[in-house]
């Protein structure tokens, strides 16, 4: 698979992959073992870049990625965050980003991925009651100590991100980003520009909405976040549809499918762009590692951009206490 760089010098592979769908979020999947296989299976078809995080699970998915891999350790680059509280059950109970909590968790996290380094650790939310010069400063001190190898943001407001740059210098921000969420285009990729900082996309493919596999009639199963988000109800899908046909069109035209054009559309908006889908099937893997090589052209791209800035998304992304806790 071709490589990209994030920040000034962190070589991933063009496509990483999101783990935690393998935990959370969309109910039951496979056993541990056949995870495991899959997680080993990308390795073999070249991915080198795995996205967890601490509150994945809670940490379950952390000690899946950290046994599928340590075999490969060398070979692969490996991303989690921090910036939950836990209470003593492991239920979730708010942000915390205090710098004595960042250490602990890196701490924790080292065990239970069997490294000895995080190559990218990244605020996973940013916690408004603790200076973010804290946050980078105490990320600095874990990059000093070999624990860590670069410092990265999740859903940061530009502001923020400078601020936490001038302390520590950020090598990616992880927001969502695909044809049904632009956002980033207003602040986030400029920024990225010009400091140079990487962007890794999650849900590149809009929680599966983009695979053109979901419809009005689609039912999700017990466990499934996509339940409660707006965007998923029925007449949310079928407002949106429209997004799905205009890729199916040039997919067709491509001989490709619906969630190659979507990843390769990412792929085609900055060299710097490394997005992460998630998958628990051998075929979408294979599925979505084929985007890397598609290639859009500039008059392909002018066609999609110019078609998509007519078709209303509707729906908000996430249910509104889970927005309040993203650009800040």
């Amino acid at each position: 698979m071709h490589t990209r760089v994030l920040g000034t010098g962190l070589e991933v592979s063009a496509l990483g992959f999101g783990a935690m769908g393998m935990s959370q979020s969309y109910g039951p999947g496979p056993d541990r073992a056949a995870n495991i296989a899959l997680l080993r299976a990308a390795v073999d078809r070249g991915v080198t870049f795995f996205d967890t995080a601490e509150v994945y699970g809670p940490f379950h998915n952390e000690a899946l990625v950290g046994e599928a891999l340590q075999p490969v350790r060398d070979q692969v680059v490996i991303a989690t965050k921090f910036g939950f509280a836990f209470d003593t059950d492991g239920k979730q109970t708010g942000l915390s980003s205090r710098p004595e909590h960042i250490k602990q968790v890196a701490d924790a996290s080292l065990t239970r991925l069997r490294t000895d380094r995080i190559d990218l650790f990244y605020q996973h939310r940013v916690n408004p009651d603790v200076p973010i010069e804290d946050v980078a400063g105490a990320v600095k001190e874990l990059i000093e100590a070999g624990k860590v190898k670069h410092f990265g943001m999740s859903e940061a407001a530009a502001g923020t991100v400078r601020r936490a740059h001038a302390v520590q210098p950020v090598t990616a921000l992880q927001n969502e980003y695909s044809l049904w969420w632009k956002r980033p285009e207003a602040q986030i990729l400029p920024l990225c520009e010009e400091l140079g900082i990487g962007l890794v996309p999650y849900s590149p493919l809009g929680k599966g909405f983009l695979t053109g596999t979901i419809s009005q009639d689609t039912t999700f199963g017990n466990g499934d976040i996509r339940d409660s988000i707006p965007r998923f109800d029925a007449e949310s899908r079928r407002s949106n549809q429209a997004l799905v046909d205009l890729l199916r069109t040039v997919a067709t035209r491509k001989h490709a499918t619906v969630a190659q054009i979507a990843l390769a559309w990412l792929l085609a908006q900055r060299p710097w762009i490394v997005p992460i889908p998630g998958t628990r099937k051998l075929e979408r893997l294979d599925e979505n590692i084929g985007a890397a090589d598609i290639e859009l052209t500039t008059d392909d791209l002018h066609d999609i951009d110019a078609a998509a800035a007519d078709i209303r998304i509707v729906g908000a992304r996430y249910p509104e206490h889970l927005e309040r806790m993203t650009n800040v």
